[in-house]
């Protein structure tokens, strides 16, 4: 037997025996992680559940948006809902990316429930060393006195 004690979730439960079969629940979070592995930041959502076609991933400027859908599995008419826990409907996460990101070679896998983007840092904001040459009598600084006369 299964108990439960979240009001909340009770309440859900009413609420769709109320509006009848086929309602969706409301919509939980997208978990999600970032962290940055080598010269590439990696950020992976927990998308259980979630066909690969019903997600899209969307860059405008340095906004990303991750929206996903999860639908109820096909029943049939006789098929009487005993509990329904998992959120079903339309999910959608922001997340406001570096201008230090190369938006332009974002890559995306998703496997067993995890989405996972890959994004480059952007060459120029990688470091780099500057070589510092010496002077040699020989050198002149543009926009200097010479040029008056």
């Amino acid at each position: 037997m299964l108990m439960r004690t979240d009001p909340f979730r009770e309440l859900d439960r009413l609420t769709q025996q109320l509006l009848g079969p086929g309602t969706w629940s409301r919509p939980s979070a997208m978990p999600m992680d970032a962290y940055r592995e080598g010269d590439v930041y990696v950020m992976a959502f927990d998308l259980p559940g979630v066909a690969p076609e019903a997600i899209d991933v969307d860059v405008e400027r340095n906004m990303l948006t991750v929206k996903a859908e999860r639908r109820p599995v096909a029943k049939a008419e006789e098929t009487v809902m005993e509990l329904s826990e998992r959120p079903m409907g339309a999910f959608s996460r922001q997340v406001v990316l570096a201008d230090t990101l190369d938006t332009e070679r974002i890559e995306a896998d998703y496997e067993s429930g995890v989405l996972t983007l890959r994004i480059p840092i952007a060459e120029r904001a990688k470091p780099r060393k500057i070589a510092v040459g010496g002077r040699s009598s020989h050198t002149q600084i543009s926009g200097g006195s010479d040029a008056s006369g």
